[in-house]
Formats: structure tokens, sequence, C-alpha cells
């Protein structure tokens, strides 16, 4: 696995669509830029996974929707092999179900296509700086949902016996962070298992939904992204 620099110059970007015409529209505008390159193309999801593995990108410009599957599918292989690839969504479909899957699956943004030329660049700068973004004419009504439950789980206290584990509110913090599953099993020593396991038992305590939690969590460190 490649060591990456904090500031890479240029970005390495993968372009993953079924559409090659989309493909040739967003290689001739990073070209434009100077500072973004596309180093691989793919069509489906097979190939997004292998080409990752071989051109070892920054950032993987990702569709939801393939030929073989879902974005997600490819997502999950390539954060599975390489945990410092950063995955934004570029889609058509700006549906909340969407968001909230593409944010269980890793990824570090979702933008929608008719977004402005300057903006999907700056998108890409966001995501390849490590920092997450999601399209604001998908979210609101997500954002207003995550709104009020973090609004409740500041609020309710759980009883004694639901109280988190020590093990339990580690792990959390961490996801606050920004971690994966895997890098949270290497930083504590445990299996990847373990660590879906003991979120599993912190939802429940918590009486929110695994979608509902991801979505506070990741609203949370996009709000702390932007203050920064």
């Amino acid at each position: 696995m490649r060591i990456r620099q904090a500031q890479p110059s240029p970005i390495r970007v993968m372009l993953v669509d079924d559409h090659e015409v989309v493909r040739l529209g967003l290689r001739a505008l990073f070209g434009q830029t100077g500072h973004i390159e596309v180093v691989g193309e793919a069509g489906t999801v097979a190939e997004a996974v292998l080409e990752a593995g071989r051109v070892d990108p920054d950032v993987v410009v990702m569709d939801l929707r393939l030929p073989d599957g879902t974005g997600l599918d490819a997502c999950r292989e390539i954060l599975s092999a390489d945990p410092t690839v950063r995955v934004l969504f570029l889609t058509s479909y700006s549906d909340e179900e969407a968001v909230m899957s593409t944010i269980l699956a890793g990824a570090a943004g979702y933008v929608l296509k008719e977004i402005r030329q300057d903006a999907l660049i700056h998108a890409i700068e966001t995501v390849s700086s490590g920092r997450s973004i999601l399209d604001p004419k998908v979210t609101q009504t997500v954002l207003d949902q995550v709104a009020t439950l973090a609004g409740q789980l500041r609020t309710t206290k759980a009883s004694s016996k639901d109280d988190l584990s020590p093990q339990e509110g580690r792990i959390l913090e961490l996801v606050v962070e920004g971690k994966t599953n895997k890098e949270i099993a290497a930083t504590l020593g445990l299996s990847a298992k373990t660590v879906k396991n003991y979120l599993s038992n912190a939802f429940q305590k918590l009486h929110v939904s695994r979608r509902s939690h991801a979505a506070v969590l990741f609203s949370r460190q996009s709000n702390k992204s932007g203050r920064d």
C-alpha cells in the first residue's frame, strides 16, 4: 500500500461511470485544473475494483448505478483493500436512502451530477484532504432528521443497564474520527467482526438505527470540517 502524502499534488483520480461520455467530460474538466490527474477509468463494479488496485488513486469518483451491481459494492471492496482511498459519489439519484447507504459504505462524499464544475473540483479537493462533503440539495431532509436525533441523544439518558461499555465508547469515538471498522480493529487489536458487533450493541443501547447513527456521526464530522 502506498503511503500517501498529506497534500498530494496532483490529486490522483479514478473515474467510475458506465457512460463513456460522462468519463470523457470529467477527464476533460479535470485536465484543465493542473492539479487533478485522471489515472484510471472503469464502467463496472468488477472493473472498478481491479483498476483501483492497479492505479492506486487518491480519490475515486463513483456513480451509484453500474451494470453489474452498485457503486456501493465497489466502494466497500475498494476501501477494504485500501482504507486510505477516498470515494466521492457523483450521481443523479438524490433519495435519502441512497445518501445513507453511501455513508454506511464508507464514502467520503455524495454530490449530484448537476453540480457546478467549480463545486465538483472543490468537492474532490475536500475529500482528498481527508474531510467529508454532502450536496446540500440532497441532504436537507436528512440533516433536519439528524439534528432532531442528535438533540435526542444529548438529552436522553440510558438506564444503568444500557450504559455503553468503555470499549463501545472508544469504538464510537474512533468512528466519529472517521475511521473505518478495519482501521478501528487495527487500532484496538480487534477483528473487524468484533468491532462490528460492538457497534451493533452500542446502537441498540442508544436506541437508534445503524443508518440514523451513521448520519449523526457523518454530520458532526462534516460540520466540524466546515468550521476548520
